[in-house]
């Protein structure tokens, strides 16, 4: 733990959506999703219940239109708590991995909080929708995550056969490999985790 809280709140508002976004990043995974799109409020649960990110998420979007804008602006609104939380990163980490199977899909996130973002989405969905969620939306929300934040994230699914079990097993990868990345690493004794000095 920190001496400071690594805590942040983060307001978005556009012409598409109005969003709030609270987050602890030395919580006990405490969640409370309220989004309007349920799929979403699902993976948002396991991504703060696995990361032990207490996650707090507002949103309301055009969803008459369809999912996507809210979707993307959430990702964007956690990626800019994620840089307001971190601070300068001394003491973390930086790096994290989890292989996450759900049922018979198995998932593998890498991640590092480098500041420099670059994603690398090996997924194949076996269908275009989750209920009525698109499934191209996990790789849009993916994808926004770790260009605001500023994280270089790899997510591989090597076998699945359930788009469900695909994306729950992305979200619970996720967030084990966040749960790694953030954490103080005592041993790191409050310096920055890079030969540059700063991330």
């Amino acid at each position: 733990m920190t001496d400071k809280p690594r805590t942040a709140t983060i307001k978005r508002s556009t012409n598409e959506t109005s969003i709030t976004v609270t987050l602890d990043l030395d919580g006990t995974g405490q969640v409370d999703n309220a989004t309007g799109v349920g799929f979403l409020d699902h993976m948002l649960d396991h991504l703060g219940k696995h990361s032990l990110t207490d996650l707090t998420v507002s949103a309301r979007g055009d969803l008459h239109v369809d999912d996507h804008h809210t979707t993307e602006d959430v990702a964007i609104c956690i990626g800019e708590g994620l840089i307001e939380a971190l601070g300068d990163k001394a003491g973390i980490n930086r790096y994290g991995s989890a292989s996450v199977p759900m049922d018979e899909a198995l998932a593998e996130v890498s991640l590092d909080l480098s500041g420099r973002p670059a994603v690398v989405f090996n997924v194949n969905f076996v269908g275009d929708k989750i209920g009525t969620f698109d499934t191209q939306l996990i790789g849009e929300f993916i994808s926004r995550l770790a260009a605001v934040s500023g994280m270089n994230l790899h997510v591989t699914v090597p076998r699945g056969a359930n788009d469900h079990h695909i994306a729950e097993a992305i979200f619970k990868a996720l967030a084990r490999a966040l749960r790694q990345a953030k954490a103080i690493d005592p041993a790191q004794k409050g310096q920055v985790p890079s030969t540059k000095g700063t991330l």
